[in-house]
């Protein structure tokens, strides 16, 4: 007994030990479908950006797909190439001859995606939620999802859209973080619905505005985390790259710990 008690005292202390813990660095980045504030389709100035702050998981809002105003480009892939990150696009829906959603890049491979049609009302746009995981160099599977919410002047799809992001992604296994432009300020319904399952960081550059680019007065571009245990927020910064977006970015660096 007393052996099998120092056999298993054993594997748990290897189990322990394997556990590492990873820091990240992600942003969320409206895009503006690539037009520039100027509306002069500059991806290499997007890309530039990216690149300059080097982040390991970026999420992206208004993507094009081969419209005809992004000049048929697929976006994703060429920002992909661009910052040498692997990318993923998701449609929320067809558009000017192509499509528009979300984007994802990131450095690490995708072990799996997914594409969350959000809920809305007969006449308004559709939004969708770009879920991705990634494994880290530690071992680490991390949900990565980058989102875009009604932007209308009522709730009423914004509230629909929140719900049905706890409902899928609330109560996942997995260390989650959600990005986005939420369209949202922080003391709105939309999110007091989201934060009942994600976590806002509390750090004073965390609620800083972030629209427009210029002169940002009304924070609507959020980082949010699940398993607030196993997070810590090292670094929150609002990047207002003005000619880039008319969004500022929104980036953190958030140590995981499993």
């Amino acid at each position: 007994m007393r052996k099998l008690l120092i056999v298993l005292f054993i594997g748990l202390t290897m189990k322990v030990s394997q556990a590492q813990s990873d820091t990240l660095r992600v942003m969320s980045f409206n895009i503006l479908h690539g037009a520039t504030v100027k509306n002069d389709f500059n991806l290499d100035t997007i890309a530039g950006v990216i690149n300059s702050y080097s982040p390991d998981l970026v999420a992206l809002q208004e993507v094009d797909f081969k419209t005809n105003r992004a000049k048929n480009y697929d976006l994703p892939t060429e920002l992909g190439y661009r910052t040498q990150m692997a990318s993923l696009f998701a449609r929320a829906m067809y558009y000017d001859g192509g499509e528009y959603g979300e984007g994802v890049l990131s450095k690490y491979s995708f072990i799996s995606t997914e594409n969350i049609a959000l809920p809305h009302l007969p006449n308004s746009e559709p939004r969708a939620a770009a879920v991705v995981r990634v494994k880290t160099k530690n071992g680490n599977i991390i949900q990565f999802v980058g989102t875009h919410l009604d932007h209308q002047k009522d709730e009423k799809d914004r509230m629909m859209q929140a719900n049905a992001l706890v409902k899928q992604l609330g109560e996942s296994k997995y260390p989650t973080l959600l990005l986005g432009d939420l369209n949202a300020t922080p003391e709105s319904e939309t999110i007091n619905i989201i934060t009942k399952a994600f976590t806002k960081s509390t750090i004073s550059e965390a609620q800083q505005g972030t629209y427009p680019s210029t002169g940002p007065h009304k924070k609507i571009d959020y980082i949010l985390y699940n398993q607030p245990k196993h997070w810590k927020m090292l670094e929150y910064k609002v990047l207002c790259e003005n000619y880039a977006s008319d969004h500022c970015i929104v980036m953190a660096t958030l140590v995981f710990t499993p």
